[in-house]
């Protein structure tokens, strides 16, 4: 098998329903941004295990931004199933101009929760969480605390909390993404920040520390 590709995807894209995670997006290495671009060359001549690779390095992130938006937990599963479905599809109009692969993921799953919301037409409460497989259960307590402190947050900062530590975008690639400019992201992921610590503190967990 390829080198670029021997890692198993942890999920297959088609029937995995649930075990996506929160998960802090560390910058990509130059050789991990090299074997993404491999991957991404391969998958647009149809190679599925470049596919998928692409798939069990980026799902989880995926899924993290799209929870901000539908804000209902089986609901971002199924836009993020719907993301990698359209993937294959998609990677024919991708451009490699010197921006992280996961902007461009990223609005693709953007564009997809908006076209889920006004699908329905109305935003649910979010839903408790179910217990994960693979999860323990002190993490899980963990991801049920930090999704429910994200959940109390205005909109605005907490799409930019995630864009920021969980997709791992800097500040001047979320102004691209959301318009906005440069020292607005600052000012709300700053009260975001402030705020996500205030409302840990309330429901009687550790503060945790992000990093600016």
């Amino acid at each position: 098998m390829n080198a670029d590709t021997d890692r198993s995807p942890h999920r297959e894209p088609a029937t995995c329903t649930s075990g996506f995670r929160l998960r802090a997006a560390a910058p990509q290495s130059d050789a991990a941004a090299r074997q993404t671009r491999r991957a991404i060359a391969r998958a647009k001549q149809g190679d599925r295990n470049a596919l998928h690779h692409l798939y069990a390095q980026y799902a989880d992130n995926v899924y993290s931004y799209v929870y901000t938006i539908v804000r209902n937990h089986h609901e971002a599963e199924d836009v993020t199933q719907q993301v990698f479905a359209k993937l294959l599809g998609a990677l024919e109009r991708y451009e490699d101009r010197g921006a992280p692969f996961l902007s461009w993921l990223l609005r693709l799953a953007r564009n997809a929760a908006i076209d889920h919301l006004r699908a329905r037409r109305a935003v649910p409460m979010p839903e408790p969480l179910e217990h994960a497989d693979d999860v323990a259960s002190a993490d899980h307590d963990r991801l049920a605390t930090l999704r429910s402190a994200l959940d109390a947050l205005p909109s605005d900062q907490r799409e930019i909390i995630v864009l920021r530590h969980l997709a791992g975008l800097a500040p001047h690639e979320i102004a691209a993404r959301l318009q906005r400019s440069e020292s607005a992201v600052h000012g709300l992921h700053h009260r975001g920040r402030r705020a996500l610590r205030a409302e840990l503190v309330r429901q009687g967990a550790a503060p945790v520390t992000l990093a600016a």
